[in-house]
């Protein structure tokens, strides 16, 4: 009698869950662009692939790559987009698995998102400059090839986000277990969270339409299948990144807000040395400086062409 009790809260429980997704997918609708800029569609691998393009045509290329986490969207580069406009022709994209791009059911990996960046960059643009935030930047740097890029401006990058495990990455991707569990992830509770304790330095520079946004762009349909590879760390590139940087063909600078915690300045410093690239400190900014101090990043970013 016990077993059959269990066995049957287990099944209320998570028809229970199943319903809630629905609702709240059902209340999330439908995204819309958070940059302003005409949107587009790249077709990679029977995937439609969402971007932004605003600026001069004229203007040098820059393309702006966001990191990755549960509710990771090219929405992180709103508070910077338009003042990069000013200097570039400005692309900034939504990586396959999330945002407004379309997310299947794939296995994601870190081959698969250093093809697609290296890719991108050749078919849309011309030798474009790269912006591209932590783990997506070794992506990026693993696409590096002379002529791919002009230069490289990467956010606190890294290539090492945990031990490997697989069996979360099955467990997030599993129908019932799994969407309760990302549905927990990406509440808006935790995401406000995230962004304290990793993304900016003051509280207060936190927007409500990003928290919104997260919480709309992780409640899409198949919202849980990239950062299901991402929080098992099955999309670690397997390399060395301070040697991955010192074999680069093209210029890299090495972006990072001074009060960083998760990744430090002081690997910023070792990285730059051990690499002899350049190293840019914001201050009062922790992992996201461009978008808690958009000013100052766009000011140096329009150095960088003048």
């Amino acid at each position: 009698m016990n077993l059959r009790r269990a066995i049957g809260g287990a099944v209320a429980a998570a028809g229970a869950a199943a319903i809630g997704h629905r609702l709240q997918r059902r209340r999330a609708g439908e995204l819309e662009n958070p940059l302003p800029g005409v949107s587009r569609t790249y077709r990679w691998r029977g995937m439609d692939v969402a971007y932004t393009v605003a600026g001069d045509p004229e203007n040098p290329d820059l393309v702006c790559y966001h990191g990755l986490h549960a509710a990771a969207s090219s929405e992180e580069f709103s508070p910077i987009f338009e003042a990069l406009a000013e200097h570039y022709h400005v692309v900034a994209v939504d990586l396959p698995g999330f945002g407004r791009s379309d997310r299947p059911p794939l296995v994601y990996s870190a081959n698969l998102y250093t093809e697609f960046v290296r890719e991108f960059a050749a078919d849309v643009l011309e030798t474009p400059t790269v912006l591209a935030s932590s783990l997506t930047g070794s992506f990026v740097l693993s696409a590096a090839e002379e002529g791919a890029f002009e230069r490289l401006v990467l956010v606190c990058p890294t290539a090492d986000t945990g031990p490997e495990r697989p069996w979360l990455r099955t467990l997030v991707r599993s129908p019932l277990v799994g969407t309760a569990l990302f549905d927990l992830l990406a509440s808006r509770p935790s995401l406000r969270y995230f962004l304290r304790r990793e993304g900016y330095y003051d509280p207060d520079s936190i927007r409500p339409e990003e928290v919104a946004y997260a919480w709309a762009t992780t409640h899409q349909p198949g919202a849980r299948f990239a950062p299901a590879s991402f929080v098992s760390g099955s999309l670690d590139p397997d390399f060395d990144l301070a040697t991955e940087l010192s074999a680069c063909p093209v210029p890299v600078t090495l972006l990072w807000g001074r009060e960083a915690e998760i990744v430090p300045l002081r690997e910023g410093r070792r990285l730059a040395e051990a690499a002899g690239c350049d190293l840019a400190v914001v201050d009062y900014a922790t992992l996201l400086p461009h978008a808690e101090r958009p000013a100052e990043v766009a000011e140096y970013l329009a150095g960088l062409v003048e």
